[in-house]
């Protein structure tokens, strides 16, 4: 009677740390990221969104079949070096991407192209999923430049530094935060 006794409060103590474990795990989960504690700090209005993920080759990828918003309202951070200004940031809705010769134009080179993925996170401090504007602003200060469509959008949604973790903000708002410009370099042709 005793050994099962002790059993049964074995059992039960299993269970009391699983539901411990398990109450840790969701707590982490919805631990806020640096970049929404940076929109914190300076006040600025945001919503997190979260997005399923799935392995692509070497990276992980947003789930685009299952997003439960359009597109267009989504926007990539690509980080990209030009011949006379180094790294930069261009932002472009993920339907759409970056016409090369529009945006060195814009940002005073007379080339730009991406930065080789391999030195991704040594350029920007993010992972390939995870870039956004404001960790990288935070971090390096790199000219960023917004596809007009942002502004057009008026709320736009970008990455909160974690692969499927995004913030839904006023495109204006992030702009000056991070001290953006606007620009026509969207295209909807791969180049």
């Amino acid at each position: 009677m005793i050994g099962l006794k002790t059993s049964v409060i074995q059992l039960q103590l299993i269970r009391i740390c699983e539901v411990n474990a398990l109450g840790k795990k969701k707590a982490k989960d919805t631990e806020k990221t640096l970049v929404e504690k940076m929109l914190d700090a300076k006040h600025v209005q945001y919503e997190g969104v979260s997005f399923a993920t799935h392995q692509d080759g070497d990276v992980m990828q947003i789930s685009e079949e299952e997003m439960a918003v359009p597109q267009h309202q989504v926007y990539k951070t690509l980080v990209l070096t030009g011949n006379k200004t180094g790294p930069l940031v261009g932002m472009v809705p993920l339907d759409m991407h970056i016409d090369y010769k529009k945006l060195s134009s814009v940002s005073g080179n007379k080339k730009v192209g991406m930065v080789p993925l391999k030195d991704l996170v040594k350029t920007s401090g993010y992972e390939h999923g995870a870039n956004n504007p404001v960790g990288i602003h935070a971090r390096h200060n790199y000219p960023i430049y917004f596809a007009n469509e942002a502004r057009e959008a008026g709320t736009i949604i970008v990455s909160a530094g974690k692969i499927g973790r995004s913030v839904r903000l006023n495109a204006e708002d992030l702009a000056k935060l991070v001290g953006a410009k606007f620009a026509d370099f969207a295209t909807e042709t791969e180049q």
